[in-house]
């Protein structure tokens, strides 16, 4: 603050020019004064002064211009700085004000050079925030994008869709992650050490369907033998011949990939990759893609305790019969050991007939209940040692141990006489249901289920054709 009041009286002020510019003009008046002293009062009282008032106009003339040019070079710098200060105010901050004296002018520029720095400081912190806030919502984004598609994903695994459904689904999702170009699964086929494609997603990704990843494959041994994450990029790559030969064969320069696992064993390698020049993972890639390789697992394992549980029930759900698989098990246990003890044992199996015209017509939910009710009837009518199963959707069938062709025919005929006394009450035609049946007997029609099985079915195509609702042997 000193120093400023120092420059300000100093020689070179602007105040001190302005004292200066305004002294020299107000000498200007005065020797107009002297002018007309010296050419209308002075002679009339006998005095010439020509000298005098030659000089005096000189003197006023010289004063004048320096007087301008001093007020002109203060108002130049008023108007110069003025200018600059607008230019910034318009949005050039990159403009920087020529201060030049240390006068008011040139403190006033300083300080609107030091406002102009600090603005652009603000707004260069404040594009690095708003670059930084947009790096945040595109993590946001991404993440949202995942959790919404492992969502998705969950939802169809707890529907119980199809696996390939789904581990085409999880690829596609997958396929979003990590800027890629491509995504692919790979898996075992049954006890085999290598891996072969399942599915894959991306341009030009057809070629993966050739290829086949060994067991020792050098690019993904640790992946396959001690469950490491395999990870190429620009800071991350396979070194000498083990890279070439993994680029001719994927055409992959970066590629992130997961091993997947089944009771401790890698079953399936799902990845992700593109062909980006410098191109480098993240962390959150990694954890995104574990996540859906998690999925991937739960999936697989979801559907083998499937198929598990289809194996270990032996009830039908709709009619609360035993099912195909119990039937033809438990036909095939009782002809063993009617050969063992010379007995017979004979299969009933019963067709509804005219059923596809019945769904078509009534319904699922009719259709249901008429199944209910045949299964009722069924039951009713044969014994504790007996089984009786839904083995198709319009078809029944009916164990009797220790029974030959002859008592299996009379049980299949009084069922048959049950069902089309019980729907041939319904006032439209259209739903009086009939069946039509056929008897196989161990050891005259075959020796095995299979062989039951199929002679009843022959006989069954053969009722169709003669007027159906009969017992065929």
């Amino acid at each position: 603050m000193a120093n400023q009041k120092k420059a300000l009286l100093s020689a070179g002020s602007l105040q001190y020019k302005l004292r200066i510019a305004f002294c020299l003009m107000s000498i200007l008046p005065l020797l107009v004064s002297v002018f007309f002293v010296s050419n209308y009062i002075l002679p009339k009282a006998g005095f010439k002064l020509d000298i005098t008032i030659a000089i005096s106009i000189v003197v006023s003339v010289f004063i004048s211009i320096v007087g301008f040019f001093v007020v002109k070079e203060v108002f130049d710098r008023v108007v110069s700085i003025s200018s600059d200060a607008k230019m910034i105010v318009q949005g050039d901050t990159s403009r920087i004000i020529e201060t030049g004296k240390d006068d008011e002018v040139g403190f006033l520029g300083d300080s609107l050079n030091q406002l102009t720095m600090q603005i652009r400081s603000n707004m260069e912190e404040l594009k690095g925030y708003s670059e930084r806030t947009t790096e945040i919502n595109f993590e946001i984004q991404k993440r949202v994008l995942a959790l919404s598609s492992l969502l998705q994903i969950s939802s169809l695994i707890s529907q119980g869709l199809k696996l390939d459904e789904i581990l085409r689904l999880t690829v596609e999702k997958a396929h979003l992650l990590a800027n890629s170009e491509i995504a692919f699964l790979f898996s075992r086929v049954s006890e085999e050490d290598n891996f072969y494609l399942k599915t894959a997603e991306g341009q030009n990704s057809v070629y993966l369907a050739k290829l086949k990843i060994d067991s020792d494959d050098p690019a993904f041994n640790k992946l396959i033998h001690y469950s490491k994450p395999l990870m190429l990029d620009s800071e991350n790559v396979l070194s000498g011949n083990t890279g070439a030969a993994f680029y001719d064969k994927f055409r992959l320069k970066n590629v992130l990939a997961l091993p997947i696992f089944l009771r401790g064993r890698v079953t399936a390698i799902l990845g992700v990759g593109n062909n980006k020049e410098g191109f480098l993972y993240k962390k959150d890639d990694l954890e995104l893609l574990d996540i859906f390789s998690k999925q991937i697992s739960i999936a697989i394992e979801n559907d083998l305790l499937s198929h598990w549980v289809e194996k270990l029930e032996i009830k039908d759900a709709l009619t609360g019969l035993y099912n195909a698989a119990f039937i033809k098990s438990r036909l095939q246990e009782e002809i063993k050991r009617a050969i063992v003890y010379q007995r017979p044992c004979s299969f009933i199996m019963f067709n509804i007939d005219n059923f596809q015209d019945f769904q078509q017509n009534f319904g699922s939910l009719s259709t249901e209940g008429v199944l209910k009710r045949i299964a009722t009837l069924i039951k009713s009518s044969i014994t504790e040692i007996d089984r009786a199963g839904r083995t198709g959707d319009n078809e029944f069938g009916i164990v009797l141990p220790e029974k030959n062709k002859r008592q299996a025919r009379d049980i299949a005929e009084e069922i048959r006489k049950k069902i089309e006394f019980t729907f041939g009450e319904e006032q439209d035609s259209r739903k009086k249901i009939t069946a039509s049946a056929a008897v196989s007997e161990n050891p005259i029609d075959g020796l095995t289920a299979e062989e039951l099985l199929g002679k009843a079915g022959e006989l069954i195509e053969k009722a169709k054709p003669e007027g159906k609702n009969k017992v065929l042997i």
